[in-house]
């Protein structure tokens, strides 16, 4: 095989690789379930506390 096909080949891998790797963690980054804090206020109001 000529060098050019060599290069060719393992190129082509190389993109094939990372394509995969980023669709990897992408996918990843779309099934993660965010959370976030409770505002100050609303915990206050659970506790029976009372709004200032």
């Amino acid at each position: 095989m000529s060098t050019t096909t060599i290069v060719s080949i393992v190129s082509i891998l190389v993109v094939a690789i990372v394509l995969v790797l980023s669709l990897v963690t992408i996918s990843k980054g779309y099934g993660y379930k965010h959370s976030i804090d409770p505002h100050p206020d609303e915990e206050k109001e659970k506790e029976g506390g009372h709004k200032e």
